[in-house]
């Protein structure tokens, strides 16, 4: 099983929406069973709180439902049992970074790195913004999500069942 982790800083917009985006990628590529997807945060303020109103809105817009989910914080285990963790920003890769143990960092990566011809490498937190910043969360994520899966699927020879 392949896991995948997003990290923004309080689990709330970001990470999962990602989460939400790659979820609907994997079902519909019906690799379910083969990728284990999650979210966290790597600041602890909104622990066990739903995804961001705004966020869930603009997901169901596409079809994706984020109710379910919950925030959480990121931990050391985290980083050892997922085989991507797939920071939001720089200051997030910066904390996962910190938090990182030794030999596993070729683990954390830049979520937009997997989006082909995409010219910025930070998702902008739409919290303070309006809601066309969670549409283009959105849209950044699904160019992402796209690249993410083509990338595992060709390194761990993943076949739809």
């Amino acid at each position: 099983m392949v896991k995948v982790l997003f990290v923004c800083m309080g689990n709330i917009c970001r990470s999962p929406t990602a989460e939400g985006v790659f979820t609907q990628l994997v079902k519909q590529a019906r690799l379910s069973e083969q990728i284990y997807i999650d979210s966290a945060g790597t600041h602890d303020y909104n622990l066990g709180k739903p995804p961001d109103s705004r966020s869930q809105v603009a997901a169901l817009k596409r079809g994706i439902d984020l109710s379910g989910l919950r925030a959480r914080q990121v931990t050391q285990a985290d980083l050892t049992e997922f085989d991507y963790v797939l920071a939001m920003d720089r200051a997030n890769l910066k904390s996962l970074q910190l938090l990182c143990p030794p030999g596993q960092e070729h683990k954390l990566h830049l979520f937009l790195n997997f989006a082909p011809d995409n010219d910025t490498q930070e998702v902008p937190d739409p919290f303070d913004g309006e809601n066309s910043g969670f549409k283009h969360v959105l849209d950044l994520s699904q160019a992402a999500s796209t690249g993410l899966l083509t990338e595992i699927r060709q390194r761990f020879q993943l076949r739809a069942r």
